[in-house]
């Protein structure tokens, strides 16, 4: 990675062709037009040198430092996979709020517990569940340390659709041009069109090579990648998200992440104006200023999640006071520790994750709810099953804090 001087000339990272779109009179009306349009065909990156600007040199150093911060977390109460549990829902609601699927934890916790036990759940919420299951998918192709494929993008992309009306799409390269905005019958006038189908094959391959490089550093590796997958836009449907999921694929590849995933996409979802507008300079060929803005992102994506860690930490300090502080290997106590990743819990869930007796289980519930830690939901519509709505509460109130500019 070299660097540059902020002033110098951007080349764009790729060019305009002139399209013709035929004249549909069987198309809705607004929709029969036919014209003239620009498609966007953006330049193989796979061996190409990229020049940083010094101030986004700066702020990857420091996003680089902030995730090796947070991978090194280490809470005394809560176990690590029930906070990494709770950053992943965070980043995974944030990244469908962007694509304006909006759920709130309450309400992806639950539909959480329903999909668990095979119940009929809430098809929305299913969208943002299929999301936090592809970040996973990522974050274990990013593990496995393979080279990573254009059929594990399909896969990212099948897990995420899976769940949806659009699950005919799931995993699907497109065959048809693409576009944003304007029309939904044709590009004219659209704010964005895609690369043509007949592309798209190609310059997947040579993400996945450039993917595949260790010769620039790991943050701008990421924004890099994630900016010219939306540029090649692949899928009919869910690209934003899959494209987002590809970051934690390159951060957990590059060993930048291990335990945790930052919710960038909150901080993305805070300012839309400027992550589209960082993905506009990067097509333009300003490729620092939206390292930049990205290498930011994560810096406070991390921070922000070291705060989270130390906030439910401090929860259950309080609800262990006001349990009498319970012994170590009491089941309430490890109750406790385990409800981060749980928070809609009923008996037998709790039994498998803490190991102990129905009869403890239950106890341990009961002093839970008598402590105003646990809600009953409605027995009539979930049988007996519990929620905690403090901490449901704190890390919504999370989410606001690290989404305000």
């Amino acid at each position: 990675m070299s660097t540059s001087t902020p002033n110098e000339a951007h080349t764009p990272l790729g060019h305009h062709e002139e399209r013709f779109w035929p004249a549909d009179r069987t198309a809705p009306t607004g929709g029969q037009r036919g014209g003239v349009y620009q498609t966007f065909i953006p330049d193989p990156i796979a061996g190409r040198q990229f020049a940083i600007a010094g101030e986004a040199v700066v702020a990857i150093a420091e996003a680089t430092k902030a995730l090796g911060h947070l991978d090194d977390t280490r809470p005394q109460l809560t176990s690590l996979a029930a906070l990494a549990r709770n950053l992943l829902r965070s980043e995974s609601a944030a990244s469908s709020r962007i694509e304006g699927v909006l759920i709130s934890q309450k309400r992806l916790a639950r539909a959480a517990y329903a999909r668990a036990g095979n119940r009929r759940g809430d098809n929305r919420a299913a969208e943002v569940l299929g999301n936090v299951e592809a970040m996973e998918r990522a974050i274990e192709l990013g593990a496995a340390g393979e080279p990573f494929t254009v059929s594990d993008l399909q896969d990212i992309h099948r897990t995420l659709l899976r769940f949806t009306e659009d699950r005919h799409f799931a995993g699907v390269i497109r065959t048809a041009q693409s576009w944003i905005g304007g029309n939904d019958h044709h590009p004219i006038g659209a704010t964005y069109v895609a690369p043509p189908h007949e592309q798209v094959p190609g310059l997947l391959e040579d993400l996945c090579s450039f993917i595949a490089r260790t010769d620039i550093a790991a943050v701008a590796q990421a924004a890099i990648a994630h900016a010219q997958f939306e540029n090649i836009h692949p899928f009919v449907d869910g690209n934003g998200r899959t494209g987002r999921a590809l970051i934690y694929t390159i951060l957990r590849r590059r060993r930048e992440i291990s335990n945790y995933v930052p919710p960038i996409s909150l901080v993305l979802a805070s300012q839309p104006k400027i992550y589209i507008g960082g993905l506009g300079a990067y097509s333009q060929g300003n490729v620092s200023s939206w390292c930049e803005r990205f290498a930011q992102a994560t810096t406070r994506a991390a921070t922000g999640a070291e705060q989270l860690a130390q906030a439910i930490e401090q929860r259950q300090t309080e609800w262990l006071r006001r349990l009498g502080e319970p012994r170590r290997d009491a089941a309430v106590r490890q109750l406790v520790s385990v409800l981060p990743a749980q928070p809609v819990i009923d008996v037998p869930t709790a039994q498998q994750l803490t190991g102990k007796s129905h009869v403890a289980v239950g106890n341990a519930i009961a002093q839970l709810e008598e402590g105003g830690i646990l809600q009953k939901l409605s027995e009539r519509k979930w049988g007996r099953v519990w929620e905690c709505g403090e901490l449901l509460t704190l890390v919504e109130s999370f989410e606001k804090a690290i989404s305000t500019p």
